[in-house]
């Protein structure tokens, strides 16, 4: 499973927004200039988020985007959505009762796929924005931005265990 640039491109964004705004709109240029994401591209994001109320624009002088629920109401799975990214890993189209083979039947291995696809969902469904700028967000390793591995919960229980 892969996600698109479309989908991470406007988290990058939103958390971008999330550590920059400090209550005022941000111009979708300096969000481009530091996220190396073009320009043209995010206006076709935002505009996504507009639609799905995570981003209200200020027009004028000063203007530019603000979240619109605040980084601790927005999810990035609400994100993702919102970009038309969808978050499954079976090749389905899950609008059809039929499965993916010539047959019409669901391969042995779909209800793995399927419940791989429910476990992101309810891991992205659980990250918040502040979560991402507050840094709560811990890899497989337990190391996250300069944390030493001593810091992470799974290298406490391995150390317990030794």
């Amino acid at each position: 499973m892969r996600l698109s640039t479309k989908g991470r491109y406007a988290v990058m964004a939103m958390v971008d927004l999330a550590m920059h705004s400090d209550g005022k709109p941000i111009a979708l240029a300096a969000i481009a200039e530091r996220q190396e994401i073009s320009l043209s591209y995010l206006e076709q994001l935002f505009a996504r988020l507009k639609r799905n109320a995570l981003v209200k624009s200020v027009r004028g002088p000063g203007g530019g985007y603000l979240l619109a629920r605040g980084a601790s109401g927005t999810r990035v799975s609400d994100i993702i959505l919102a970009v038309d990214e969808p978050i499954r890993a079976t090749r389905c189209d899950p609008n059809s009762p039929h499965g993916c083979t010539s047959s019409k039947m669901r391969c042995a291995t779909h209800d793995l796929w399927a419940e791989l696809s429910n476990q992101i969902h309810l891991f992205l469904n659980s990250v918040t924005l502040v979560d991402i700028v507050d840094r709560r967000v811990l890899g497989a390793s337990g190391r996250f931005m300069g944390n030493d591995a001593t810091a992470s919960p799974v290298r406490a229980m391995v150390d317990a265990a030794e």
